[in-house]
């Protein structure tokens, strides 16, 4: 079966980033002129999928607005003549079919995701964590999708990390299948370098298949009462292969303050409207 359908997980706190997401989710925060989130979306959209369910939580509500029609502003610019910027905030309320699911209590991943089984139903289904960003000319879900129109078994995005890195992802044990495709034979949540398995560290894409929502509910609770993915989709290695692909591209993690420097900067540099002055202004600033 197609993916036609994804889940983004947009309900944390976002402490990392306080006290400018007190009032602001972390995932409206601007990369250059656009929102996070609006990246993750765009992405899905280049990969094929039609059909988009964001799981918010209290004091989300911008992501709805960002992603709704604005009548009054769309006045506002058509009446000043600015058909350019109107063009702009049309097209990001028109990107998707976008629905909002609501986690009440913040309880983990695996528990985010078990809310969407009403909207996603018995389908194979897409995942993004929009606090990763990954540019590659060819959209890392879309290359995702075509591994896994080929194999039809559950998928997640794998990238070398550095071995004194392995406590703060989770970890696969691989075994090579084809090239950047490895079956996944265990997972091991955030171990410490000498107890990880590889250098494969899974980042915030996947592919699961409907099976992992019977999983999910009978995953007990972990560490902090939260249901975690990687419990969920152990579970499923006992029913059905999982198999991982280390993606094309380069990933930027702006769930922490360094990291969405690092990213405002790169993109900016990409722009050919500011890049070049941008640029300039760096070197300047080096110099000096």
């Amino acid at each position: 079966m197609a993916i036609r359908k994804a889940v983004i997980t947009a309900a944390g706190w976002g402490t990392r980033f306080l006290p400018a997401t007190k009032a602001q989710p972390k995932e409206t925060l601007p990369l250059v002129d656009k929102p996070i989130i609006q990246y993750v979306i765009e992405e899905a959209v280049a990969s094929g999928i039609s059909q988009i369910v964001i799981v918010t939580a209290g004091g989300k509500r911008a992501i709805e607005d960002h992603f709704d029609r604005s009548p009054e502003l769309e006045m506002v610019l058509e009446r000043k003549g600015d058909l350019k910027n109107l063009q702009v905030i049309r097209r990001v309320s028109e990107l998707a079919d976008i629905c909002y699911l609501r986690q009440k209590q913040q309880l983990g991943l695996g528990h985010a995701i078990l809310s969407t089984r009403p909207v996603i139903g018995d389908e194979p289904f897409a995942v993004f964590l929009p606090d990763d960003l990954i540019d590659w000319h060819v959209p890392a879900m879309r290359q995702m999708i075509d591994v896994y129109d080929k194999l039809e078994q559950s998928l997640v995005a794998v990238e070398k990390i550095g071995r004194e890195e392995t406590s703060k992802y989770g970890i696969i044990d691989p075994q090579p299948v084809s090239e950047r495709v490895f079956r996944v034979l265990d997972l091991v949540e955030k171990p410490a370098p000498a107890d990880a398995p590889s250098d494969l560290g899974i980042v915030g894409r996947y592919i699961l298949t409907p099976e992992i929502y019977d999983m999910l509910e009978k995953t007990p609770p972990g560490r902090g009462g939260e249901i975690q993915l990687t419990d969920g989709l152990k579970g499923l290695l006992s029913l059905q292969n999982i198999y991982a692909y280390q993606f094309e591209g380069t990933r930027y993690d702006t769930g922490n303050p360094l990291g969405f420097l690092i990213a405002s900067v790169e993109y900016a540099l990409r722009r050919e409207d500011i890049g070049p002055a941008f640029r300039a202004y760096l070197e300047k600033l080096l110099q000096s």
